[in-house]
């Protein structure tokens, strides 16, 4: 699939991950709408690059569709992308110092990466599956956002890693419902990235982490990202599958 002439969602397009990927898609000439709650970094974002905000909370389904329906208002540029970024690291043991884990703040995760990526992807999926479709027969592709929390789960991540392990659970079963009207899914699962959750910690313990990653040992950056994104988009054998981004890195309990 080509990049050019269609239009792509990204939640979370505000900043992080999400931003570098809008940039990504406006540079090979997609058309953007950028979903997420921060609206004076989205509405900045979207006036610099001539693009749509629309602010979306992705738990909600008025917030989502309304989403798919500015997506769908360009018939020339049809919706032939999503892009989950959306998504919360709250960091609390399952007994700590004041107790047990939250229950409001477990559901709370699971609410916003699982539940909330897959409000979108439900509704972006049956926007994409009335698209002509190309040449291939596709029409349209799914790329959500897990973290090798998923896997490696480190103390503190009970709500994050398990949110994020649903995200990968999700991926191959989507990928079969929607393998009949030629909608690709497929789930990226970031390791140690730059994103501005992490520069708000001291610069020793941002060089610790990139210390940490075998190879390179830096921080991944949102360019790394977004360019796994744009392969993904090009490359119509890849469904059903969650890569690693993480330069290796395993990471221990704490």
């Amino acid at each position: 699939m080509q990049i050019n002439n269609k239009t792509f969602i990204v939640t979370g397009g505000a900043s992080g991950l999400g931003a570098g990927t809008v940039r990504m898609l406006v540079q090979n000439g997609a058309r953007v709408v950028i979903a997420d709650i921060q609206d004076e970094a989205g509405q900045a974002l979207a006036k610099e690059l001539g693009q749509h905000y629309q602010r979306c909370d992705v738990t909600s389904e008025h917030d989502a569709q309304a989403v798919v329906d500015l997506a769908c208002q360009d018939s020339a540029r049809p919706l032939f992308g999503l892009i989950n970024c959306a998504g919360v690291a709250p960091a609390s043991r399952t007994v700590g110092r004041n107790g047990p884990h939250t229950l409001d703040l477990f559901q709370k995760t699971v609410m916003i990466n699982l539940v909330g990526t897959f409000n979108m992807c439900r509704l972006a999926a049956a926007a994409m599956s009335n698209n002509t479709p190309e040449a291939s027969g596709e029409r349209g592709v799914l790329i959500n956002t897990a973290s090798v929390a998923a896997y490696d789960g480190q103390i503190g991540q009970a709500a994050y890693g398990a949110s994020k392990a649903g995200v990968v659970g999700l991926t191959l079963p989507l990928a079969r419902d929607l393998a009949q009207t030629g909608i690709r899914v497929m789930t990226i699962a970031p390791g140690i990235f730059g994103t501005p959750m992490m520069f708000a910690m001291p610069q020793e313990v941002q060089d610790s982490l990139a210390a940490s990653i075998p190879f390179p040992s830096r921080l991944g950056r949102p360019e790394d990202f977004s360019q796994l994104v744009q392969s993904i988009i090009n490359n119509e054998m890849l469904n059903g599958e969650t890569i690693r981004l993480d330069g290796a890195i395993r990471m221990a309990p704490k």
